[in-house]
């Protein structure tokens, strides 16, 4: 429609201006006027915006014009050269009569494939919808986290090493697909849906999926198994004494026996059928520590052992790049969005439950171990700030890149060994047989979640 109107205005300010130097017709000169109170001021334009006029109207050329194009090896004139050509050379401000006279020569830039054809760029709009299902997606994420001093005194319940198998077998699924379908082909700047890569993306989950299959059948087949240490989920005969090994907690008798972040196992001699000891000592359930707020009392600051500032800290970083990923994420669509903060959610479970656990027998109060960890978890706000930011205004890949491998190693170097290990403790053939299952449903079921989001988010329409 812009083509049209110039062409009709500079059409009809040639003809009037064959007959004089100035512009006559009232109609063509209001179109002129237009242009001038656009791209001028004063009822003149200079010379600097005749050349971005003329950007613009290269700009709205059709695909087509290229196509066998007569004028294909005729230069494309810059302002300057149009000025000269017509007289204009010393005139710095072009009026309505100006504008008349070298019309013909805007319009031939439509027509002319030399001329660049650049569209010009604008600066894409806030969208609310981005920033409001990234906050809402961080908050669930964080109050999820807090499930797992919930579920503490389940730790002691015989069914709970399978519940927690299938939600890390989930957290596995869902992390190593969000990566390989979603994550890392962003970061490589390309379409997962494109080129058949969704197809080869499930070839990758079921290069993994079916050596694990064939390994643990083959296991159970012969009979060969490696143990490697005590059950982190059946009772255990606790030390004599405090020890800290390898990033491991082990607690005197009456206490959490902890050998992992994301599983804990509780003596039977726990006298407390609610929640685990945790080490609470009567300063720490009776007498207050001087801590100003009365909601945090507990045991003072500086008789918290250095493993449970470790873990807040480490926490609190964890979840920055979460943020990134989920802010990034929200930017290139919605249902990536989602699909990303699944995953996350997923493996925070597992994750926070042992951090809880580390926390309170580190000398904390339950408490203080919520506060520090609500405390840890503004930092996913912080990230998704950042990353919505930087999403929208430059390229997001770099984000995407980090948060993939993040996701792999969480998956493969943290998660899957501690998997394995609780299906390794089981005695029986058949406890191991029910294990394997329900370790192939939540490998199955993120693995289905996060595939489904990718192969129809074109499809679905959130509003």
């Amino acid at each position: 429609m812009f083509n049209l109107r110039c062409f009709l205005t500079c059409l009809l300010a040639f003809i009037t201006t064959s007959q004089s130097s100035h512009v006559t017709d009232a109609g063509g000169q209001r179109f002129l006027e237009n242009i001038l109170h656009f791209y001028g001021e004063n009822s003149s334009i200079s010379t600097e915006h005749l050349e971005d006029f003329l950007l613009l109207i290269s700009a709205r050329r059709s695909h087509s014009v290229t196509e066998e194009n007569p004028l294909a090896n005729q230069e494309c004139p810059s302002a300057e050269q149009i000025l000269s050509h017509f007289g204009f050379s010393n005139v710095s401000q072009l009026t309505v009569g100006h504008l008349g006279r070298i019309c013909p020569a805007v319009l031939t830039q439509v027509l002319l494939p030399s001329c660049p054809y650049t569209t010009p760029k604008t600066v894409p709009p806030l969208d609310y919808t981005v920033w409001g299902y990234g906050f809402l997606a961080v908050t669930v994420i964080n109050l999820a986290s807090l499930l797992g001093l919930l579920l503490i005194p389940f730790t002691k319940k015989s069914y709970f090493p399978k519940v927690l198998t299938y939600f890390i077998g989930l957290a596995i699924g869902t992390l190593f697909s969000n990566a390989v379908l979603q994550l890392i082909p962003e970061a490589l700047g390309f379409d997962p849906k494109a080129d058949n890569y969704v197809a080869n993306a499930v070839g990758i989950f079921g290069g993994f999926y079916l050596l694990f299959f064939v390994e643990k059948v083959l296991k159970m087949a012969l009979g060969v198994e490696h143990d490697h240490g005590h059950s982190h989920f059946t009772p255990a005969e606790p030390p004599q004494e405090n020890s800290l090994h390898n990033g491991d907690v082990m607690e005197k008798k009456d206490s959490i026996i902890l050998t992992s972040i994301s599983t804990v196992s509780v003596d039977k001699s726990s006298p407390s059928p609610d929640l685990p000891h945790a080490n609470v000592t009567p300063s720490q359930s009776v007498k207050g520590s001087g801590v100003m707020c009365h909601w945090l009392r507990g045991r003072h600051i500086t008789s918290i052992k250095t493993v449970a500032w470790m873990i807040t800290l480490s926490d609190a970083l964890h979840n920055f790049i979460d943020g990134l990923a989920i802010g990034a994420s929200f930017t290139v669509s919605v249902l990536t969005g989602f699909s990303t903060s699944t995953a996350i959610v997923c493996e925070e479970f597992p994750h926070e439950l042992g951090d809880f656990v580390i926390l309170l027998n580190a000398g904390m109060s339950i408490p203080q171990a919520i506060f520090f960890n609500l405390l840890s978890a503004v930092s996913c706000y912080v990230g998704l700030v950042f990353g919505i930011l930087l999403g929208s205004n430059v390229a997001p890949n770099a984000i995407f890149a980090i948060a993939g491998g993040m996701f792999l190693y969480i998956a493969l170097a943290d998660m899957f060994p501690e998997m394995d290990s609780i299906a390794r403790e089981q005695k029986r053939t058949s406890d191991k047989i029910v294990f394997f299952l329900i370790q192939n449903a939540g490998l199955l079921t993120g693995f289905i979640i996060i595939l489904l989001i990718t192969m129809f988010a074109g499809e679905i329409n959130l509003g």
